[in-house]
């Protein structure tokens, strides 16, 4: 079925040169996006500024161009939306939605006991802001992953929207981009999905609508590792963007036939658009490759 109104979005960090994992999770939010006949758009999450590397953002625009991924409109960066963070973080303090922190790292465990929900703590102590849960099933249904459920309250507790250091949280960050960018379809890797009950909860209470969410596997290396940067995947070789393609097709299950391999960008990605079929992938957590 077409959705003509379908939004999508790739949203990576730039924090060096995109490797294999990424471009695969690209390729597939892509193609979703153009087999609906919708827009996809590009957004850099730079807020973490301490991991930022110079040079990183350009290196994966020239990436995607080489693949032959495409964008629609501007590129989106999060370092230009401070101020509505910041406002939106205001809104919430006075709603009595959010609360100062002072808790460090040693002192927390993997679900906040809500140490400092109750506690005065001036603004000139050193704080992160967090946002009050309450006990009720968040519950979605994920594109390939099925029906997910979760009890924020006690799986998680009150989570962070503000770190320590200022920088705005990825949770709170991206449920304002998807919104500003009338993004309502969301395709990334299984990493993710834990952090999804977050969102739809942050956007329940700032009433933004709920994008429909697909998580594809995540790729593993031979000793079971998400390939990352963190696990020193190396940048994807552009000597021949075609054979790229050609191996995520193959990865991401689509069945390309071999003689694909020896075509140009435009013609593979035509090839796929027309013969996506994001359903293979269901139910499946990792690739191992």
């Amino acid at each position: 079925m077409l959705i003509s109104h379908y939004v999508g979005r790739f949203a990576p960090s730039p924090t060096g040169h995109l490797h294999l994992g990424s471009v695969y999770t690209a390729l597939a939010s892509f193609l979703e996006a153009r087999a609906h006949q919708g827009l996809w758009r590009l957004r850099f999450d730079d807020l973490d500024t301490p991991r930022n590397v110079a040079g990183a953002a350009d290196s994966i625009l020239q990436t995607l161009d080489a693949l032959g991924l495409h964008w629609d409109g501007v590129v989106d960066y999060q370092s230009q939306h401070l101020e509505e963070y910041h406002a939106v973080l205001a809104d919430l303090m006075a709603r009595k939605k959010i609360y100062r922190c002072r808790c460090s790292r040693k002192d927390l465990t993997d679900i906040y006991a809500q140490t400092c929900r109750h506690q005065s703590i001036f603004s000139d102590v050193p704080h992160s802001l967090r946002l009050k849960t309450v006990e009720r099933q968040i519950v979605f249904d994920d594109g390939l992953q099925g029906s997910i459920s979760q009890n924020l309250a006690t799986q998680h507790g009150d989570f962070i929207l503000k770190r320590k250091d200022n920088i705005i949280a990825y949770q709170f960050a991206v449920v304002l981009d998807d919104a500003r960018q009338a993004v309502n379809h969301v395709v990334r890797g299984m990493d993710l999905l834990d952090a999804t009950p977050k969102q739809i909860y942050l956007q329940h209470i700032l009433n933004l609508p709920t994008p429909h969410y697909l998580h594809v596997p995540i790729l593993v290396d031979v000793d079971g590792f998400k390939l990352s940067k963190q696990t020193l995947a190396t940048a994807v070789d552009l000597t021949a963007p075609n054979r790229v393609l050609f191996q995520l097709l193959d990865w991401l299950r689509q069945h390309p036939p071999m003689e694909l391999q020896n075509e140009n960008v435009d013609e593979i990605l035509k090839w796929a658009i027309e013969n996506w079929n994001v359903a293979r992938l269901k139910g499946v957590k990792q690739i191992s490759i």
